[in-house]
């Protein structure tokens, strides 16, 4: 590299992005992601021995560090490393690579790492194309992609490489980049004097929602777009933060009175059978950054408790959704917050489930009572010994009839302790209860005989 590539060079990274400058150059930098290079997980032993051999996806939301993690590895291998966006490159490209690939291992013995930067974009025929090269060691492959890669990459590369799935990252690892964006001289904004004000930096860091280049994006907009003021400063306010990400600052305070509000409005709506009202709070939660599986875990709970037997699918159609949210994640899952949301708010309701507690209520207060002689276990496990003998001397087993020799697949005998009357469970007559009320009075009738 002569000096005036070197310069160019220079220049070019000085005027890159905030995001591309604080790009973080080693595992150190780097913030998040613990669960796939925290101390001693397998892939950070690998990066910091060098001792990388087999190909890797890595698969996750935007701006969660998957090329960052790709571009410190190139920074602490021996290996030659090459980068290719799978948006621009296509198979020549690619034939390319995998020559010169060949001819320096064949020359120096040096392996090639080789990034595609949103494989997913590939074809299969693309993908293809760069099979037999993974296969027979020519490249180790990191791919990259915000795409589930079980669905976009065809299962042959997917079957021959690791896949580690990024999350979203945590609003304290966001806040963390953004300090590090304020106080890094060489990099950052530390040789100017720029005052974020801790709303502004509340607002960037829950509305970028785990995404660190949306973050550092707004930062960057932010500091450039405002003047300094009479004493040299540079102040980040509330007001220009959210011009900067284009989304106003919502009341939310996720450990506060709003959140519990906001919370119990959306479970009232539901309950209530509002589904406009049920959708509007659903959508403040997300907007304001609420964890997605706390809102499924509340539709978990709504579905027994609220609908419960007026339509036992309920939470059936909610576990699917919640399932499915996390195969798709966001943006896309919002439709499976909604669809589950619209489902509970239009069904027809029933807190007959609840009757376990007036159970639970009357074995606290009254204790439990003995289990009837004739519903005792009478296992094969105690066949001939001492509990079996004792349990026939004392008479019990006796008078046991079972249902399934019935026709009807009922008998009427008794199932609770002596003096515990029961009348608990009282469905309301909602939607499939109503079944259930008119099978429950046919036995009713047929016990009185």
């Amino acid at each position: 590299m002569d000096l005036f590539e070197q310069a160019r060079r220079s220049q070019l990274e000085a005027e890159a992005p905030l995001a591309a400058r604080m790009r973080p150059r080693s595992l150190e930098e780097f913030s998040g992601q613990e669960h796939i290079v925290g101390p001693g997980r397998l892939l950070r032993r690998a990066i910091e021995a060098d001792r990388l051999f087999s190909s890797l996806v890595f698969w996750g939301p935007p701006g969660t560090g998957k090329t960052t993690l790709a571009r410190i590895i190139a920074n602490t291998t021996s290996s030659h490393f090459e980068t290719i966006s799978a948006v621009l490159a296509g198979v020549a490209d690619l034939r390319r690579i995998i020559e010169q690939a060949r001819e320096r291992r064949a020359l120096y013995g040096q392996r090639t790492i080789l990034l595609v930067d949103e494989i997913h974009r590939w074809n299969k025929s693309q993908q293809d194309a760069l099979l037999p090269h993974v296969e027979e060691g020519t490249v180790v492959l990191i791919g990259a992609t915000t795409e589930n890669p079980y669905f976009e990459v065809i299962p042959p590369l997917v079957s021959r490489s690791r896949v580690f799935q990024f999350k979203p990252l945590a609003d304290q690892d966001v806040e963390a980049i953004l300090r590090s964006a304020l106080d890094d001289g060489e990099r950052g904004y530390g040789g100017r004097q720029v005052r974020l004000g801790s709303e502004a930096l509340e607002h960037l860091v829950r509305i970028a929602g785990g995404d660190a280049r949306a973050a550092l994006n707004a930062l960057e907009l932010a500091v450039e777009s405002s003047p300094p003021g009479e004493d040299g400063h540079v102040d980040i306010t509330l007001d220009i933060a959210e011009d900067s990400i284009q989304r106003r600052a919502l009341r939310y305070d996720r450990a506060g009175d709003e959140h519990y509000d906001t919370v119990s409005a959306f479970i009232k709506s539901v309950r209530g059978s509002d589904p406009d009202a049920a959708l509007y709070w659903l959508a403040k939660m997300v907007a304001a950054g609420e964890d997605p599986r706390f809102i499924l875990r509340r539709l978990y709970i709504l579905a027994a408790e609220d609908v419960g037997l007026a339509d036992p699918q309920a939470v059936v159609v909610v576990d699917a959704c919640a399932r499915a949210f996390e195969w798709v994640g966001m943006p896309e899952g919002q439709y499976h917050l909604s669809l589950a949301t619209l489902y509970l708010a239009t069904a027809p309701k029933s807190d007959s489930a609840g009757a376990y507690w007036r159970a639970l209520s009357a074995v606290e207060e009254q204790g439990a009572g003995d289990v009837p002689i004739h519903l005792r276990d009478k296992s094969e496990v105690f066949k001939g010994g001492l509990r079996d003998h004792y349990r026939r001397t004392m008479g019990e087993h006796e008078g046991y009839r079972s249902p399934h020799a019935e026709a009807e697949g009922w008998v009427d005998q008794q199932y609770l302790p002596d003096g515990v009357e029961g009348g608990w469970f009282s469905p309301g007559g909602r939607g499939y209860e109503r079944e259930i009320i008119e099978r429950l009075r046919k036995l009713r009738r047929a016990r009185k005989g």
